[in-house]
């Protein structure tokens, strides 16, 4: 693998590809923030606005101006969908909406707190950028919102009945540690280690199943699996996520041993688990015991898991050296180009059938926007920038 070659394609690829597209085509001129709901040129096909975009596309601009180049458009762009989040996305309790309006009247609340994580973030990478520290305030009032409503027992609202049927799932923690992991590069946050530790301890401790090889998208509150649908649910985007978290971790502590080899070991099961070894690409979900799935689309090939399995490789490459990290890299990166990624268009389509077809030719909804893409051509950038000591 030529990895100054990668560097020069991840480069191109954000700055030349991604990021045009939905700075031409999402930008919202009259009501502020971003829209996502792009076809495959980059028409609007719904002006309805979600709310995580906002704060995830207010974060990667942000981060870019941090650490690319600081542009003033690119500042300007993510201050608009930050003041659109803060004018429109607060419901009067301060708690964070889904979807709202292309004017900004709300729609849609869900049960779970990732609007407010994104929020956090995209406050975080503001006050860098801009020199703001009410930002930063913000943004750690945002960080404590989503531990008390997504991770602390009791206080949220549970996908299932918790006295018939007691659970934890995955997401909560693995966002909360990048959050924390953001909120430290961005604005110093005192206590970033602290949450950090105790979350991927829980991770390790609860979710990952060395005697079966995989890495549970739920369990009970004492780790033991839940023998139904729900509870055998593997998803390996998810996991190989959590996997390239704690790599970047090992990284930023100078190469902890311990954190390289849970990342890769998670990482390891998650592709024997994950990758299709006859179409190739990887699956959206799998049963932990090979029983057939409920879950409709488990067989499909959705864009993200594909960004988190190139940033995860790459990184347990860099820090091991062991090539078969980078083949692997290379395998995804290469698949991934060939069946995601629109020459004609720009971007990446998000969803395809299990042979590779695309299934829609969306470049963007309520859930796809401009996140994952180019968070995955920014991050390997960066990480291919440092590793070669450009």
């Amino acid at each position: 693998m030529d990895l100054t070659a990668a560097l020069c394609r991840y480069e191109h690829d954000l700055l030349h590809d991604t990021l045009p597209f939905w700075l031409l085509n999402g930008l919202d001129k009259v009501n502020g923030g971003v829209h996502t709901s792009l076809d495959r040129v980059g028409h609007l096909i719904d002006s309805d606005k979600a709310i995580w975009p906002q704060g995830r596309f207010a974060w990667l601009l942000a981060t870019l101006y941090n650490t690319v180049e600081a542009r003033g458009d690119w500042l300007e762009a993510a201050l608009s969908c930050l003041g659109f989040l803060e004018q429109h996305g607060f419901d009067r309790d301060g708690r964070m909406y889904f979807l709202v309006t292309t004017e900004g009247k709300p729609l849609r609340k869900r049960r779970y707190a990732y609007s407010e994580a994104f929020a956090s973030i995209a406050y975080g990478a503001c006050s860098k950028a801009a020199g703001h520290q009410a930002y930063a305030t913000r943004a750690k009032e945002l960080f404590a919102q989503f531990r008390r409503v997504a991770i602390d027992p009791g206080e949220g609202t549970p996908k299932v009945h918790q006295n018939t049927r007691p659970s934890k799932g995955i997401g909560p923690l693995m966002i909360g540690l990048n959050v924390a992991q953001t909120l430290r590069e961005t604005i110093g946050l005192e206590d970033a280690e602290h949450w950090i530790d105790q979350w991927i301890g829980e991770i390790e401790r609860d979710f990952c199943k060395p005697e079966l090889g995989a890495v549970m998208e739920s369990v009970a509150p004492d780790g033991s699996i839940l023998d139904h649908f729900d509870g055998r649910l593997l998803n390996p985007g998810h996991a190989i996520e959590a996997a390239w978290f704690i790599l970047k971790e090992s990284q930023w502590r100078g190469g902890d041993t311990k954190l390289t080899q849970l990342g890769v070991q998670i990482l390891d099961w998650m592709w024997e688990r994950g990758w299709d070894p006859i179409h190739g690409g990887l699956y959206s979900f799998r049963d932990v015991h090979e029983q057939p799935l409920q879950t409709i689309e488990h067989d499909m090939k959705f864009w993200w898991p594909h960004n988190e399995a190139c940033i995860a490789t790459l990184f347990a490459g860099v820090l091991t050296g062991d090539r078969r990290h980078f083949e692997r890299h290379q395998l995804v990166h290469d698949w991934s180009h060939q069946h995601f990624a629109d020459p004609t268009g720009g971007e990446w389509f998000g969803y395809l059938h299990r042979d590779g077809s695309p299934s829609t030719t969306l470049k963007g909804n309520h859930w796809k926007g401009p996140f994952h893409v180019p968070r995955m051509q920014w991050q390997c950038r960066d990480l291919l920038k440092r590793h070669l000591d450009l």
